[in-house]
C-alpha cells in the first residue's frame, strides 16, 4: 500500500515538473495519429526524453482488432514488419514500404531497470491511404429527350473512401448546375459519395462523352470515356410500327375466316362417317309401298 502511494505521488510530481526527469524514463512522440500512402516509407517516432539506464529494453507491438503482436522484440524486427522495417535511434521504427495491412495501432514500450520510474509506453495510430483503382462506369448508350436516366460509378479499393466527379466532353460537371451559366438549365444531380449522376429530364445538349473520376488523398483514377446519344421522340416511327402490327393481325384474321368458309379445316374421316350406306336386301327387292305386292328375284329351294 505504501509503495503504491509513493508511485502515485511520484507520477504526480513528475507531471508537475517537481521531480527531475532523470529519475525516470519518459517517452513522447511527434504524432499520435499518423497517415501514410501505400508503398511509401513512414517513420513512427518514439522519443526518449529522459533516462538513466544505458541499455534500456525497447519493444514495439502492433495491435489490430484488439490483438497485440511483436514487430520489434529482442533487438530485431519481427512479425508483420520483418524485412520491411528497422529501428532507428533512439527508439523510432521506420517502415520502408507500407501496405494497407499495416493500418493498426503501434505501442512503443521502454523498460529502464536503473531508473526510479523504470517503464513507459506510448501508443501511435497508423492509417495507410490506398490510391483508388480504375472505377467501373455505367453510361447508357442512348436515351430519349425528356426522359430520366442515371449514370453510375463505383470504386471499392481506395482508402479512405474516394469522392466521385463526373466529366462531360472533358469538362467537369459542377456539383450544383445552378452555379454555372453553362449548366444552369440542366436537370442533373451528382452524389459525390456514391458516384451517381442522375438526369430528371434529358436534353439534346446532354449528349456526348462521359467519364467518372474517383479521388482521395492518396491519388485518383478514372474510367474510359463512354458516349451517350440523345434522340427526339419519333412519333411517325411509333405510328408506322403500330399500324404495321394492326395490319398484320387484320390480314391474319382475314385468312383464317376465308379458310373456314371454304371448309379447309374439315377432316376426311369426318365426311366418311356422315355417308349413308344402303342396307342389304337378302335377295328381295321391295317395291314402293303403294304397289301392294312384291316379287322374288330368286327361287326358294325346299
Amino acid at each position: 500500500m505504501a509503495n503504491a502511494r509513493r508511485m502515485v505521488c511520484f507520477a504526480l510530481y513528475v507531471g508537475l515538473g517537481l521531480v527531475p526527469s532523470s529519475l525516470g524514463v519518459i517517452l513522447r512522440t511527434t504524432d499520435k495519429i499518423v497517415w501514410a500512402n501505400e508503398f511509401e516509407p513512414i517513420e513512427l517516432t518514439c522519443l526518449i526524453e529522459s533516462i538513466s539506464t544505458n541499455n534500456p529494453r525497447i519493444e514495439w507491438k502492433k495491435i489490430k482488432n484488439g490483438i497485440p503482436s511483436y514487430v520489434y522484440f529482442q533487438n530485431k524486427v519481427s512479425g508483420d514488419l520483418e524485412n520491411r522495417a528497422q529501428l532507428r535511434e533512439p527508439a523510432n521504427i521506420l517502415i520502408f514500404n507500407t501496405t494497407r495491412s499495416d493500418t493498426a495501432e503501434y505501442r512503443c514500450e521502454v523498460a529502464a531497470i536503473d531508473d526510479q520510474r523504470d517503464f513507459d509506453e506510448i501508443l501511435i495510430s497508423l492509417a495507410v491511404r490506398v490510391k483508388p483503382v480504375v472505377p467501373r462506369c455505367s453510361v447508357p448508350e442512348a436515351v430519349t429527350v425528356g426522359t430520366s436516366t442515371e449514370l453510375r460509378c463505383l470504386e471499392n479499393e481506395g482508402f479512405p473512401a474516394p469522392q466521385y466527379r463526373w466529366f462531360h466532353n472533358n469538362e467537369e460537371l459542377p456539383l450544383e448546375p445552378k452555379t454555372s451559366l453553362k449548366f444552369v438549365n440542366s436537370s442533373y444531380s451528382i452524389n459525390p459519395d456514391t458516384g451517381g449522376l442522375k438526369f430528371r429530364r434529358v436534353r439534346k445538349e446532354d449528349a456526348g462523352e462521359y467519364y467518372c473520376q474517383a479521388k482521395n488523398d492518396a491519388g485518383h483514377a478514372q474510367c474510359h470515356p463512354q458516349m451517350m446519344e440523345v434522340y427526339d421522340v419519333d412519333i411517325l416511327g411509333i405510328f408506322l410500327k403500330t399500324f404495321g402490327v394492326v395490319l398484320f393481325f387484320f390480314c391474319l384474321a382475314a385468312c383464317v375466316c376465308h379458310s373456314l368458309k371454304r371448309g379447309c379445316f374439315h377432316s376426311k374421316g369426318h365426311s366418311e362417317n356422315n355417308y349413308n350406306w344402303a342396307a342389304p336386301n337378302n335377295g328381295v327387292e321391295y317395291g314402293d309401298a303403294d304397289e301392294g305386292h312384291f316379287r322374288h328375284k330368286s327361287s326358294f329351294v325346299i
